[in-house]
Order: structure tokens, then C-alpha cells, then sequence
């Protein structure tokens, strides 16, 4: 066995501890009694700590520098040598200590926020968040050294390689330049649509049964996945055991379904990466950015399109009708423009595809902003405020946790995340662009319910890429230089067309 070959052996057993990882982590989330939260915590960090000891022992570093002299077979390989090399480098950098503390953090931070955001206290939060803040930075500083990059710069590359500041900046800029003037014309231009507003109860039940039937329908495996409740809505599991959830509200169903088909989105691009790489990191998906434009292809391309309610307003009516007070508010006319509403809301999962940016630039500012420490955390709660009437003319006074508080991210420690939701947003527009170019009977076959051309076409270019290419490199690849324009020319024509 060659040292290459020892490598991939390493990481092969890495991949299966993380199998388990993910597993532990959704039951965490979904179904964990909260007085075990101790304990698991404990667990959960001896778990991390023995994967990260797999890979920062002193042979993997040899093994890495004798494989630079082999002759790897392909583009595979060479790419799956990178990617090694990259968890190394980052592994070797974070002290154990650090990384132990930092998970144990992470995670009580996260099980706090869920009690104290409903309760809309700030107050007691603040420390909580201000200790894994700490910590992330202490993390942050560690990468740095062998990085030599910037603070944020450093977070952005955990999550979406290829990606730093200057480029999110830049595509942020030309976003701006349209969005505000473009939110305004939207919404004048809706008053005058008559929009009917279902009337419930809903039962959970008939609205997991909906969600479960569109599902399948988009080419989720229910073999190889399962669908639940969570406090806050995600995609977890692994590429063979897919966990999405959902929160349901019996007043309403359509941010509940839109939210499963979001997750779903995620949940296809993990069943269908390469399967000859899945225990290697060449196999795992190309980044955040990547993974939120096939939740935001299918949810904001697809799902909202009226193609797509052609073909799901049949399926909402024999799950919903025996439900609804005004059947009229779930025929297909209604159920299109229902989904394409622009409302300027507090709360970014709920949010239109219009307002959506402007939710991830504000947050996009703060995160930067906290990681180069240019105001104190205590000053959170006024610059969300602030930034939100900017943006979205909303005041958040007061009112934290549909303010500082409403996201699951910064308390469990992503800070760098943001930006891969308004990236995915534009890659998204631009890959189904594409898709329309190369399939131009893709849209009559999306109102047919026939997503196989659709999947193929995903599978071919995106999903079975792995983590060959950088984000960027895999969109040029896939679809020309990464542009705002198809988003902009995307959202004019649903919704001012």
C-alpha cells in the first residue's frame, strides 16, 4: 500500500465516524430529551476530537509528502490529494484543546438559543453568544497563520472555497445597485393582484403528507432519508441517510412546504454525489455557496414557478381541500401568486426571493463587522435595528427574536455562512439559465411533474462534480463566469414581466 493509498484508508474511516456524527447531530436537534444535553455535548466532542486525532497524527503528514511525488491516476485523485491536504493543514492548526472547547460551545450555545429566543431575551443570550464568538475567533486566528488571509476571509473559505471578501463585496454591490428600487416597483406593482390567503387549520399530518408526496415527486429517496420537525428548519443526516426537517404551522401551510422542498434541494445534491468518492473528501459537496444554489434552484427556480403549480396544485387540493374554509385560495392562479408575494418580512426563512438578499447582505455586514471587531456585541441588537430599516424599512426595536436572535447560525458558531445563501440565489438563476438554454422543454416538463430532465442535467454538472473544482471554477465550468445578471433578468421577468 502506497502512501497515497494509506491516506485514503485514513479518511475512509474519518467518513464513517462522520456517518455517525451526522446522525448524532440530528437526533440531537430533532428528538434529544433537553436534560441529556450534557452529556451528549460531552460525547459529541470526544467523538470530534477522535476524528480530528485521525487526521492531524504525524503519519498523515508524511503520507501527504511522499504522495506529492506519486503518480496519482487522474483529476480525481490530484483533486482528492488537495482536499486532504486542506483538512490537514486547518486540523494541525487548531489546537485540540481549542477545537474540544469550541464544539461543547457551539452546542450549548445552540440548545440556549432555542429557550431563550422564544422567550425574546437578549439579555441572557449575550454572554452565551459573546463566549463562542470568542472562541470562534480564537479558531479563526489558528487558521490564519497557515492561511494568510483575513479574519473573515478565513471563515468565508470554511464554508464556500474559492470565495473572500472582496468577491462578495463586489457581487453584493451590483445586487444593491437593483434590489432596493426593484423591491419598490414589485411591491407597487402587486397591490393591485388579488392574492386569498388560505384559511385553516391545517393539520400537521395533511401537511407532512403533502410534503412527503412532492418530495418523492422531485426525486427525493424516501429509502435513504426521512423527513421531521425541528426548531429551526435543515438539511443534515449523510449522503446515504438524508435528515430534512421542517417547523409546521396549522394557521398556514405554504412556508412550511416551501421549506421542505428548500431542504430537499439539499437533500438531492447529497444522494446523488459521486458514489466512487463518497469516504473521500473529493466526494463531499463543493461548498456552501453550491449547496444553497440546489436548495434555492429547486424551491425559488422551480418550486415558486408556475409550471410547477400545474403540476403541484392537484396534490395541494387532495391534501388541503377537506381543510380549507375558501377552496378558491388553492387553485392554481392563486397558489402561483401566493408563492411569488414580495411582502419586506422580519424573518429571512420566510422570506421572498426579492427580499431574500437583502436579508443575507445585512448579515453578511454584521458578521464581517464582528470578526474585525469594529463595535462590541453588546451594540448587536441597535445595528441589526439599524440595518434592518435600511434595507428593509422595518424596525426590529426591541423585538430580538425576530431580530439578532432569529438565526440558528451565529449561535452555533458560522460565522462565514451567510453569503452562500445570496450566492446560491445567483448561481442558481444562472445554472437553471443554462439548463433552459441546453433543455428548452425543461419548464413543460417541470408542469408535466417529469424532473428527470432537470436532475440530469444537475447530476451531470453539479452533483456528480464532488469537490473536484472551487465554487467558482465549478459554475464557469458549468455555466459560464459567475454574473448577477441572470438573477436580475430572473426577477424582472416573474415579477414585473
Amino acid at each position: 500500500m502506497n502512501s497515497y493509498e494509506k491516506l485514503e484508508a485514513r479518511f475512509r474511516q474519518v467518513s464513517h465516524l462522520e456517518h455517525i456524527l451526522g446522525v448524532v447531530s440530528w437526533d440531537e436537534q430533532v428528538i434529544m430529551a433537553p436534560g441529556a444535553a450534557i452529556h451528549r455535548n460531552a460525547a459529541t466532542a470526544e467523538l470530534v476530537g477522535l476524528m480530528e486525532n485521525l487526521l492531524r497524527a504525524p503519519e498523515v503528514g508524511d503520507w501527504l509528502k511522499e504522495s506529492e511525488s506519486l503518480s496519482l491516476d487522474g483529476v480525481w485523485q490530484k483533486a482528492n490529494l488537495r482536499e486532504m491536504r486542506r483538512q490537514y493543514l486547518r486540523l494541525t492548526a487548531l489546537p485540540p484543546d481549542l477545537s474540544k472547547r469550541l464544539v461543547i460551545a457551539r452546542m450549548n450555545s445552540e440548545q440556549e438559543w432555542r429557550k431563550l429566543r422564544g422567550a425574546n431575551d437578549w439579555k441572557s443570550f449575550e454572554p452565551i453568544l459573546k463566549n463562542v464568538i470568542s472562541l470562534t475567533h480564537e479558531a479563526i486566528s489558528a487558521y490564519q497563520k497557515h492561511e494568510g488571509l483575513s479574519k473573515y476571509d478565513t471563515a468565508l473559505a470554511l464554508y464556500s472555497p474559492g470565495l473572500n471578501t472582496l468577491t462578495v463585496e463586489k457581487l453584493f454591490n451590483q445586487i444593491k445597485s437593483f434590489l432596493p428600487q426593484m423591491i419598490q416597483r414589485v411591491v407597487e406593482k402587486q397591490k393591485s393582484e388579488k392574492v386569498i390567503l388560505p384559511e385553516g387549520p391545517f393539520p400537521t399530518a395533511a401537511q407532512k403528507a403533502l410534503g412527503l408526496e412532492l418530495m418523492e415527486a422531485v426525486g427525493f429517496s424516501s429509502s435513504m432519508g426521512r423527513l421531521d420537525e425541528a426548531f429551526h428548519p435543515f438539511s443534515g443526516g449523510t449522503h446515504g441517510d438524508a435528515r430534512i426537517t421542517t417547523r409546521y404551522n396549522q394557521e398556514e401551510f405554504i412556508s412550511s412546504l416551501m421549506g421542505v422542498l428548500h431542504e430537499t434541494g439539499h437533500a438531492l445534491y447529497d444522494q446523488n454525489l459521486p458514489v466512487d468518492w463518497l469516504t473521500q473528501p473529493v466526494g463531499a459537496s463543493g461548498g456552501m455557496a453550491i449547496h444553497e444554489s440546489q436548495s434555492l434552484m429547486l424551491e425559488m427556480q422551480v418550486c415558486r414557478s408556475r409550471e410547477f403549480m400545474d403540476f403541484a396544485g392537484p396534490l395541494i387540493r387532495k391534501h388541503m381541500l377537506n381543510h380549507v374554509k375558501n377552496p378558491a385560495s388553492i387553485e392554481n392562479d392563486n397558489l402561483t401568486r401566493l408563492v411569488t408575494r414580495v411582502r419586506p418580512g422580519f424573518i429571512r426563512v420566510d422570506a421572498d426571493e426579492v427580499t431574500y438578499p437583502a436579508h443575507v447582505i445585512l448579515r453578511f455586514e454584521i458578521e464581517r463587522d464582528i470578526l474585525e471587531d469594529r463595535w462590541p456585541l453588546a451594540e448587536l441588537p441597535a445595528v441589526w435595528n439599524e440595518k434592518m430599516k435600511t434595507y428593509l424599512g422595518l424596525s426590529t426595536l426591541g423585538d430580538d427574536k425576530n431580530g439578532c436572535m432569529q438565526d440558528v447560525h451565529w449561535p452555533s458558531g458560522a460565522l462565514g455562512y451567510f453569503p452562500a445563501y445570496t450566492f446560491g440565489a445567483v448561481i442558481a438563476a444562472q445554472l437553471f439559465a443554462k439548463m433552459n438554454e441546453s433543455l428548452p422543454r425543461v419548464r413543460g416538463s417541470i408542469s408535466q411533474g417529469d424532473f428527470k430532465p432537470m436532475q440530469n442535467w444537475l447530476r451531470e454538472n453539479i452533483w456528480s462534480q464532488g469537490a473536484q473544482l472551487e465554487t467558482l471554477d465549478l459554475i464557469e465550468q458549468a455555466a459560464g463566469p459567475l454574473s448577477a445578471e441572470p438573477f436580475r433578468k430572473h426577477l424582472e421577468a416573474r415579477y414585473l414581466a
